[in-house]
């Protein structure tokens, strides 16, 4: 699985536009073939840093989100109401099974 996380800041001004924008994008990439979740956030601490977190079967179907004509209407828009640097950051992650993880040997405890 593929988890990616970013920070998107966006201009005051610009508020209901960005969300508007992050909606139409999440609702678009939701029904990409690999998709797990896509979905953008408000921050608490500024409420003008939209953070997005998503989640994707592999490396591949990322890959395909890339060249969709949703992430080029998204791109061409974003400019005009980012505020500042955007980050993001991609993870690969694997689950582990249970019985596979042997438990840790506790010392015993001597009073």
């Amino acid at each position: 699985m593929i988890i990616v996380h970013g920070t998107i800041p966006i201009r005051p001004e610009c508020r209901e536009q960005a969300l508007t924008l992050a909606r139409r994008m999440a609702d678009a990439t939701r029904a990409e073939v690999g998709c797990i979740s896509y979905d953008f956030y408000v921050g608490l601490s500024d409420p003008n840093t939209l953070m997005l977190f998503q989640e994707w079967e592999s490396m591949d179907a990322l890959m395909g989100h890339f060249q969709t004509e949703h992430m080029d209407e998204f791109l061409k828009e974003l400019p005009d109401i980012v505020s500042g640097e955007i980050t993001t950051k991609r993870y690969a992650v694997q689950s582990v099974d249970e019985e596979e993880v042997e438990p840790e040997e506790t010392p015993p405890i001597i009073h």
